[in-house]
Formats: C-alpha cells, structure tokens, sequence
C-alpha cells in the first residue's frame, strides 16, 4: 500500500491511529447494545427505546453525510453565496419532514414505509413496489458515501494505488456490515449519536478558531476571502458563481432546489429513524433536535468555507487531491497542524461509515419485512426470529454490493450520485407517501404508478443527462448521448410523479373509504397504532 502524503504535511499513521481508535471505541459500544437484540422490534427500530433528543442527535448523525461537511465546505470556499445555496435547501427540507411526515408516519407504519402503504391498499404489490425504491435511493446514496471513502482515502491518508483504495473500502464497508450484523438499529443509532457529537464538535472547534484569527468579526473573515481572491473576490460574496451563468444554469438551480427540499421527507433511512422513538411526540421532538442540530452545523460550514478561502486560497483548494473537498482537511491543517488534521480525517470517515450502517440497515429491513415477510410469506411467518435473520442475510449483500460498487465508483462525482438518491427519493417516495396520508381517494394503482413510473422517469432523465455524459465534468468522459439539459431532473421527474400518483387513481375503479378513514384517525391520534405494532 503506498502512503505518500495525500495532503501536503498530513501524517497518513496518526490519521489511520485516531480512526482505528474511533472503530474500537464503537465496536464496543455495539456490541454491548447488541446483548437486548432479541426481537424484530429490537433489531429494527431499538425497540423504539429511545427519546427525542437522543433520536434527534441520531437523525442528524445520519443525515450530515461526508457531502454535507467535505462537499459544502469546498463549495462554499469555491463559490461563496451559490455554495451555501446547499446548505439553506438541505435544511429547509426539514420543515417538510417535520410538519407534512414525522408524527403521522410514526403513528401509522410499524418498521417501514411500506407498512404505511399497505395499511390501506393491497399489501403485496405496493410493498413490492415500496421496497424497490427503498433499495434504489438506498443502492445509490450507498455508492456516493464509498465514493466518498474513495477520494478521501487518497487525500487524507496519502494511498494512491488503486488496490490501496480498493482496500481501504473494503475495510469501511466490513466494519459497516458488522456494526448493523451484530447491533442492529440500536448499535446503529449509538454510533449516529457519538459521531454527530465528534463532528459537530470538530466543526464547532474549527470555526472558533477560524473566527478567532479574524478577532471574532464575522465581515473581517468575508473581507479575508475576498482578499485572498484578489482582483474580482467581491463576487464570491454574491449569487452568480456557480448558478448564474446561463439561463440553464438558473432552472437546473431551481431544480436541484426542489430535489433537496422534497427528497429529505422520502429518505427511507430518515423515514426509519421515526419509529425508533415510542410516541408520535417523541417523533415531533426528535425532527425539532435535528432541524437545531443541523443548522447549528449548516452555519458552521458557512464559517469553514470562507475561512479556507481566506487562509487556504482557491487555487491550493482546485490542486489539491480531491479539489472542493478537500477544503476542510486543509484548513485544519492551516489552523491546527497534522494533530488538527488527524482528527478531521478521522471524523470525516466517521461520517461515511455511521450513513453508509443507517442506509444498510434500512435496506435490509425493508427488503426482509417488505419483501420476504409479507410479499414471499404473505404475513405468515412462524419463526420470529426468521425475519430477523433474513434482515442479517440482506446486509450482508447490500455490504458487499457497496463494497464493489463503491470501489468501481470511487473516481465518479459524489455529489452527482447523492443528488440521484435525492431525486429518486423526491419523485417516487414522496409523493405517494403524501397521497397515502392526506387523500382519500388514493388506491393501489396510484401507488404503483408514482413509484414505479417517478423510479423510472428520474433514472431515464438522469442517464440522458449532461451529470452522465457530454461534459468535461460529466461522469463517462468523452461520450455524448445526453438530451435532457438539467443535471438534476427534479424539476420535470417529481410534478411527473404527482401526475402519474393521480392518473393512476381516477383511472382506478378501488376505493376503500372506511380504511382511509381509520389511517386518517390513527395518522392524526395515534390511537390503535401501539396495538399494530405490537403484533
């Protein structure tokens, strides 16, 4: 394995020695979580043992990824104003979640979306249908976080070959795979709630310090960045870098926009995080800590990103390993020397591998409990445990799926493949979820036809899109087939979808008021839910 220095002064051993540590610390935690995984309950959602606050703290380890805090940093050192445009649409999209899904999800589903699904229509096919995006959004954020790993292993640890990549990914997505084998969603949730803290922490440090050489003056650090720009810097204070070229530029912001702010609501790794909590209250109070969490650390990155345009420079940032992402490993660097750096290598690889054990796990889940409980065994499973241990099995595949994925995808753009699940989130998930819970006359047809029809536009768009082919930043260099001109198809696939959800249920003779009634009651109540999810 070839251990150059990825980043200039960085100590490849220090950083592997305070990651190691960080795996140790949280092996141990799992597997003393592990010892009260008996049923399907415990395994995924904890038994719903655990408070609002502390889910809370959860949902925001899961959901501030290596994109959140490697990708917008660099953004933001890169293109100012437009960068930060990342943060303000991942955080809003938390007031979808919060007032349109938490609480009415929690009182009506049981481990899965497909359980909210079903309540009202027929099982087996909508939770077939629930479960294959369950898989895709999950299957593609997978990819993006060991990409992730990737580029990180060659920027922070100095290993260049491609076996030694290879490798590295190897080792994050085995340690994935026992965390989730072993811990179930307990462990799982432990290791969200400590690497949170280590992260927001980590950027809570940096940006004192950052704020500290600029004597606590917030204009005095934008002024530093733009000097540091020299001739024209001002503009890195203004909309226009990055989205305001051309008109396309200006509708494919607008239709990354609506990407981020839809999609969270349909994550199915943040939709499972609902029922870890033992009331619809604690669910409410747990997207209140997230939204907190998450902003505090959205505004931390806005500090992060233009303090490395002020003490790193744009140009060392672009000739960096890695380019915008490595803006935050330099500027710890800049600030704190290789100890600094080691323990932001080591957080950041925290990141990718407590999302990559919440997406596993999600998937798992959905594919044993949709799929093999209720579509393959028709809700007729002797064994309890069979459920449990089916769950154990699909992790295992999916690990080693990411693992392979992940090595081919090391050298592709994550954000392009982030942006993806998003999508596919926003335009097959979401809409049906919203049919499901507020329209009476929603029936199985148009649950089908959203998911598999929003599934089938967002993947057909985004194949024929300039992110796959036809620029120099696309992800198959050289070839040209695209004709969709926005990289991001929220803006066409996502009213789609609405359509088709609607299409699909006036065209449908089904009809089932008594049930719409009773989910509405339950949605809105909670009353009957513990008595389902007991069984």
């Amino acid at each position: 394995m070839n251990l150059a220095a990825g980043v200039e002064g960085s100590n490849p051993v220090l950083n592997i020695s305070i990651f190691g540590l960080f795996v140790v610390i949280t092996l141990v935690i799992v597997f003393r979580a592990s010892r009260n995984t008996k049923t399907a309950s415990d395994y995924y959602a904890a038994g719903r043992a655990f408070t609002g606050p502390q889910n809370g703290v959860a949902i925001a380890g899961d959901y501030l990824s290596a994109a959140s805090f490697l990708g917008i940093a660099g953004a933001i050192a890169v293109y100012g104003y437009d960068g930060f445009l990342y943060s303000i649409g991942f955080l809003v999209a938390w007031l979808v979640a919060l007032l349109l899904v938490a609480e009415l999800l929690r009182n009506t589903g049981k481990f899965t979306m497909g359980d909210v699904l079903a309540f009202r229509m027929r099982q087996r096919p909508v939770r077939a249908a629930a479960a294959t995006s369950t898989l895709a959004v999950s299957f593609f954020y997978l990819l993006a976080q060991m990409a992730g790993a990737g580029i990180l292993v060659s920027l922070l640890l100095g290993i260049s070959s491609n076996a030694g990549q290879a490798v590295v990914i190897a080792v994050v997505g085995v340690v994935m795979i026992i965390y989730v084998l072993v811990g179930g969603m307990k462990g799982t949730t432990w290791v969200q709630i400590i690497k949170a803290a280590l992260l927001i922490a980590g950027a809570a440090v940096m940006t004192f310090w950052v704020l500290g050489r600029y004597g606590f003056n917030l204009s005095g650090l934008l002024q530093g960045a733009v000097d540091k720009v020299g001739k024209g810097g001002e503009k890195i204070l203004g909309p226009g870098l990055k989205y305001g070229v051309s008109g396309t530029s200006k509708v494919d912001f607008l239709s990354l926009g609506l990407a981020l702010v839809l999609g969270t609501a349909g994550l199915p790794h943040v939709l499972m995080r609902f029922y870890t909590v033992p009331t619809a209250k604690e669910a409410r109070r747990s997207v209140v800590w997230a939204i907190g969490l998450i902003g505090l650390f959205y505004l931390f990155t806005l500090v992060l990103g233009y303090g490395a345009g002020a003490l790193v420079g744009k140009d060392k940032i672009a000739k960096a390993p890695g380019g915008e992402n490595s803006a935050a490993p330099l500027l710890a660097q800049a600030l704190g020397g290789p100890v600094l750096l080691g323990f932001i290598a080591a957080v950041a690889f925290a990141t990718i591998l407590a999302v990559v054990a919440g997406l596993t796990i999600t998937a798992s889940a959905s594919f044993a409990h949709d799929v093999y409980a209720n579509v393959i065994k028709k809700g007729k499973v002797e064994d309890p445990n069979a459920e449990v241990k089916v769950a154990r099995i699909t992790a295992l595949v999916i690990g080693a799926v990411a693992i392979v994925g992940g090595i081919f995808a090391k050298d592709q753009n994550v954000a392009f493949l982030v942006a993806l699940a998003f999508a596919v989130a926003a335009s097959a998930n979401l809409p049906t979820i919203l049919y499901s819970l507020f329209w009476k006359r929603f029936n199985t047809q148009g649950a089908l036809w959203s998911i598999y029809g929003g599934l089938a536009v967002t993947i057909v768009l985004i194949i024929f899109s300039p992110a796959v082919s036809g620029t120099a930043k696309s992800m198959i260099k050289g070839a040209d087939f695209h004709w969709f001109p926005l990289q991001n198809p929220g803006l066409v696939s996502i009213p789609v979808s609405f359509f088709l959800g609607w299409l699909g249920t006036v065209l449908s003779k089904e009809h089932n008021e008594k049930k719409y009634a009773e989910m509405e009651v339950r949605s809105l109540t909670g009353a009957g839910a513990e008595k389902a999810i007991s069984h």
